[in-house]
């Protein structure tokens, strides 16, 4: 990508890079709760004492450099000019042209109807094609630790945003292959797991900066093998854990929305009474209580893991009999067994294109699911449950051209707007239109075509990933190795010529603690 300011063409440079040994950073964000007015928030303070390794000081300077680049730049008014415009919403804009404000999109339009105001970068991207960021609703990626609180079948009140970490290079790598938007779930191993996170991919920067701050709350509900664990088996002498059976995992959600209306009975009663002058004792706060509650009060969107069209079918009736709304169903891959169903109730579905026979539940899975979805009505979107398929989501979307013959911009709509509609964030993502987020990515050619490759992508209008910037910092970072090595063979060297420990320089420095 070349940029062009006053003139000069200049090259970026950066890149992200995993180290083999990374200091763990944990960061929380509070939610609001309807309760919050009765009670303290929970303390979200982070804490980390430990002194850096000499490879995480390194990854925190080049994180750092790449910040305060991309920073520089996003500071100003950003034009890309003359790109093939995917607009999603509008169409098609040949030789268009784009202006990145304050992180928004200040205008899009012909070329000739966007005007670079004065000093601002402008990237020529004639040839290339410009999209609105990827959008995927379903990833593990980023998440410390197991993503599964397995102790519970219901464990609604853990937190996936509370462990999320800024270092996993698998971020980096879907940056690269254009997407941009995430919703993070908890794991599928309880009938009810904790609530997940809706992010973007602002790589080099905290993790406190990369929840959406206006998005909704969510959490995740599984159903079948998984959360009945049919390929875990305790070793003998241990309980196995409830629920076994798949109608175990119906009657695990329904006591919980059960205790949920008691326990808002407890409250409404408790507030009643003061209202009348009595000087009641509170409930008990129950924090798995209030998060069942707030799924009631419509404030918590479901998203459920599901595959079979029985299983779909039980948990459609099950939100209609307890009166809570799912959002959408994860994987369904025997939706199109159901679609007019999930229609019916408002449900989007989010799938695998082509994924099947993996275990016994995905045995009906077929590429036509998503094709025959869409035509029933229901929102589909692609999604990857992998931090390797996040790369390509793109060429997912492209396949349900051919699996069912969806348009060209139904197909993209797969990976872009209805995501963001299955996450009420279209206000603000998913197409290339005036007052959106500028997350942008532009592509070599068509990005519907295997044959195209990113060449840079846009968060918040800043650049996240750059190639020429990508390239360059390979070959800074080849040569500081090859010099690290040859100082650490230097030293090594010196040491045993002295007959002192084979300690480097560096490694021989007093440690440093923290008390």
């Amino acid at each position: 990508m070349k940029i062009v300011k006053e003139g000069v063409v200049c090259r970026e440079s950066g890149v992200g890079e995993k180290s083999a040994a990374c200091d763990i950073r944990y960061s929380a964000q509070d939610y609001p709760s309807a309760s919050d007015t009765r009670h303290p928030k929970r303390d979200t303070r982070s804490f980390d004492t430990r002194p850096p390794t000499p490879n995480v000081r390194f990854k925190t300077l080049l994180a750092t450099a790449f910040l305060l680049a991309a920073t520089t730049l996003s500071a100003q008014d950003i034009v890309i000019r003359d790109a093939t415009i995917l607009t999603i919403t509008h169409g098609k804009i040949e030789h268009g042209s784009i202006l990145i404000h304050g992180g928004k999109i200040a205008a899009v339009g012909a070329n000739d109807r966007v005007t670079a105001p004065a000093n601002a970068t402008v990237i020529d991207a004639a040839g290339k094609f410009v999209m609105p960021g990827i959008i995927d609703t379903h990833s593990h990626t980023a998440v410390e630790g197991s993503v599964n609180e397995i102790s519970l079948p219901n464990s609604g009140m853990v937190r996936i945003g509370d462990v999320l970490n800024n270092e996993d290079i698998d971020v980096y790598r879907q940056l690269v292959g254009g997407t941009t938007t995430a919703l993070i779930l908890h794991g599928s191993a309880n009938p009810i797991g904790g609530q997940s996170q809706i992010v973007k991919w602002k790589w080099g920067h905290p993790v406190s900066e990369w929840p959406i701050a206006d998005a909704p709350r969510t959490i995740k509900f599984a159903l079948g093998e998984n959360p009945k664990s049919s390929n875990f088996r305790p070793p003998p002498g241990i309980p196995a854990q409830y629920p076994q059976t798949r109608m175990g995992v119906e009657e695990v959600i329904r006591q919980s929305f059960t205790d949920a209306k008691d326990y808002l009975a407890r409250w409404d009663d408790y507030d009643a009474r003061k209202k009348r002058g009595e000087n009641p004792i509170p409930p008990r706060r129950d924090l798995l209580m209030e998060t069942m509650a707030d799924i009631l009060r419509g404030k918590i969107d479901v998203h459920s893991h599901c595959y079979r069209a029985d299983e779909i079918m039980m948990l459609l009736n099950l939100s209609d009999e307890q009166g809570f709304k799912i959002r959408e169903l994860q994987h369904v891959l025997e939706g199109y067994k159901v679609a007019k169903e999930i229609a019916a109730h408002g449900v989007g579905g989010g799938t695998f294109i082509d994924w099947w026979g993996f275990k016994a539940e995905a045995a009906d899975a077929i590429p036509y699911n998503v094709a025959l979805m869409t035509r029933a009505g229901v929102l589909t979107s692609v999604n990857s449950d992998s931090g390797e398929l996040a790369r390509h989501l793109n060429q997912d979307a492209a396949k349900a051209m051919k699996y069912g013959g969806l348009s060209e911009e139904e197909a993209l709509k797969l990976c872009t707007l209805n995501g963001a509609k299955q996450l009420r964030l279209d206000h603000r993502l998913g197409s290339i239109d005036t007052g959106k987020d500028a997350d942008l990515v532009i592509w070599t050619g068509h990005p519907l075509s295997a044959y195209s490759r990113v060449e840079t992508t846009f968060v918040d209008g800043e650049i996240v990933f750059d190639r020429q910037r990508d390239l360059a910092a390979r070959a800074q970072m080849a040569t500081e190795k090859k010099d690290r090595l040859k100082k650490e063979a230097d030293d090594e060297a010196k040491n045993k010529k002295s007959g002192r420990p084979g300690k480097s320089d560096d490694e021989a420095k007093p440690e440093v603690t923290n008390e």
